[in-house]
């Protein structure tokens, strides 16, 4: 300003925040700003009280602060005093007494912040070593008290990292589970919940049932706990009325009880096998199973009342009963077991025998298969539209067209019931064509052969007794012979006179060799009054892994041979007798249509 006193302004830097770090991600960490009691305690550090204000003890300090003070005042009174002389007597005296002053506020100002403690603590510094064990002991416990308190919240933030990995595992082991479910069955999804399908209806199948099987998680296990071996992350819910187990028993008896006493009957008596597998697999075949078997039931029950036949067939809950012959009752039975009630009526002291026919039942699962490949076919082929599929003459007029007794011959078809009773009647029919008549005289005993020949046999036992022995090593080498040509298995060779092996003491011994209906299996078996039975079976080449490499037969034609014979063991086959086991390895070697 012109005319008058110059003004003096102080510029102070701006309030900005230093950086004190930055992190990897860009984060910028600020050094936070310094409170009052701080910022007076940086501004007292710059103070040195170490400078004296004397002018006699430092005289050549004193001029120049005589100079400042002198331009201060000239500068200040330049415009208003100009009369003033530039070097005044009491100069020096002033600037002591200002300095001292100064210095005096200072320390008042000092003295007034430690004692009032308004704007700055000041702790003691404490210069004896030997500090008292109790502040030791409560600095000590303040330490460990910090230090624990890290190590809770470490370890808890370990728990919830861990428990999280788990969860994430889980769900993840879920994913892999049910990836593998949805390889080996039907699946869709139905709003929030996952359903599965156990039925044959893609392959043909006409049961009503719908099969359906919902899939779940499992939570029943606990994160905290160590995991089960056998634990699954999933789990399937079946229809309660396809759990546990089931099948299909057919029986041939002489007596027929009263139709009173039949009605819903538990015969389920057969060890169930544990499978290998996940739990929800061996779940879901079982399941298939039982719906399969109940598929055949009613498909025979419907059958049996339908079909008008001379003695009436009885369907009584889970049993039907048929008359092959007068006097002989085929009962073939639902057996369904879940596992929850045991039977009542079942007594361990007086177990009954076992008159199941396994072949009869493998016979009815095929079949049942069969009707499902041709319900199959039948509906995916292409069929003409105004007309039904069939033969060409069935559409064709004129007199090469069929007629109408033509036409109902092409489409009658035998049911389940009518072939399972006709393979009834002929095991029956077999097994009691195998039989010898004694005539027992005076003296001697005339056996008569099935085939008409008489043979005279003296009254001495042993003879008689060698006789047998011969007929009965005869007889299950015949009932081979007839067994293969019921289940369509090929004769190879049939001797009653074998010339090589072990010789016999009595009679001769017989063998026959029978070939599956594709020839890639033989059964061959042995038989003697004295060496016993020996059965063996002939698998295909490519099936064998020890079978050693040649290096004349190179040619990939020839692995359809058949290559060396492996002998069964016969004791430990299922059956009650010599012609059961040899249809029940008959029927597992047999491949399915």
């Amino acid at each position: 300003m012109s005319g008058g006193p110059a003004v003096r302004i102080s510029i102070e830097s701006s309030c900005e925040k230093q950086v004190q770090e930055v992190d990897f991600h860009g984060t910028e960490t600020y050094v936070p700003p310094l409170s009052m009691s701080q910022n007076l305690t940086k501004l007292a550090q710059r103070i040195d009280f170490s400078q004296g204000s004397d002018s006699e003890e430092d005289g050549a300090d004193g001029e120049p602060r005589d100079r400042e003070w002198g331009k201060q005042e000239t500068e200040e009174e330049e415009g208003t005093v100009k009369f003033q002389p530039s070097l005044w007597p009491w100069d020096s005296v002033r600037n002591n007494l200002r300095s001292a002053l100064t210095e005096m506020c200072v320390l008042h100002d000092v003295l007034s912040v430690v004692k009032e403690k308004k704007y700055m603590a000041l702790d003691p510094v404490s210069q004896d070593p030997n500090t008292p064990q109790v502040f030791q002991l409560i600095s000590k416990k303040k330490s460990l008290a910090t230090a624990a308190q890290l190590l809770l919240k470490g370890a808890e933030k370990l728990s919830k990292s861990v428990a999280e990995n788990q969860e994430n595992r889980r769900q993840r082991d879920f994913n892999a589970e049910l990836l593998r479910l949805r390889s080996q069955w039907k699946l869709r999804k139905v709003g929030d919940k996952i359903l599965g399908d156990l039925s044959y209806r893609s392959a043909g199948s006409l049961f009503p049932h719908p099969g359906t099987f919902e899939v779940i998680k499992n939570t029943d296990i606990d994160l905290d706990k160590k995991i089960p071996e056998d634990y699954c992350p999933l789990d399937v819910q079946i229809p309660s009325d396809l759990e546990g187990s089931a099948y299909i028993k057919v029986s041939i008896q002489k007596q027929a009880p009263d139709i009173g006493d039949l009605g819903t009957v538990n015969l389920f008596r057969r060890t169930q096998k544990s499978k290998a597998g996940p739990p929800w697999h061996v779940k879901l075949e079982a399941a298939q199973n039982v719906l399969l078997c109940k598929e055949i039931f009613a498909q025979l029950s419907r059958e049996a009342v339908q079909i008008k036949a001379q003695i009436p067939h009885i369907v009584v809950k889970n049993q039907i009963i048929s008359q092959p012959f007068p006097g002989l009752q085929l009962s073939i039975s639902l057996c369904h077991s879940t596992g929850e009630k045991k039977s009542s009526r079942a007594s361990p002291e007086k177990p009954k025998p076992d008159d199941h026919l396994y072949v009869l039942e493998h016979n009815l699962h095929q079949m049942m298969r069969e009707f499902h490949k041709q319900q199959l076919s039948s509906v995916v082929m292409p069929h003409p539209a105004s007309a039904p599929f069939g033969h060409k003459r069935l559409r064709l007029a004129g007199p090469m067209a069929y007629d109408k007794a033509e036409i109902s011959s092409l489409q009658q078809s035998e049911g389940l019931l009518e072939k399972i009773i006709k393979q009834a009647k002929h095991i029956f029919l077999r097994s009691r064509s195998i039989q010898l008549q004694l005539n027992i005289g005076v003296e001697q005993i005339r056996v008569v052969h099935r085939d008409g020949r008489v043979v005279t046999l003296s009254h001495q036992e042993q003879e008689l007794q060698d006789f047998l022995l011969s007929q009965m090593s005869q007889h299950q080498v015949h009932a081979v012979q007839q067994l293969a040509k019921v289940m369509g298995w090929h004769v190879l060779s049939f001797s009653n006179h074998v010339g090589l092996g072990p010789v016999e003491s009595i009679g001769n011994a017989s063998a026959i060799t029978v070939a599956s209906p594709n020839g890639e299996y033989a059964i061959s078996v042995r038989n003697g009054p004295e060496s016993g039975c020996k059965v063996l079976v002939q698998f295909p080449r490519s099936q064998i892994k020890e079978l050693p490499k040649s290096d004349v037969v190179q040619d990939a034609k020839w692995s359809q041979l058949r290559g060396p014979h492996k002998e069964v063991n016969w004791s430990k086959m299922e059956g009650r007798n010599f012609v059961y086991k040899m249809e029940l390895l008959m029927a597992a070697l047999t491949p399915c249509p």
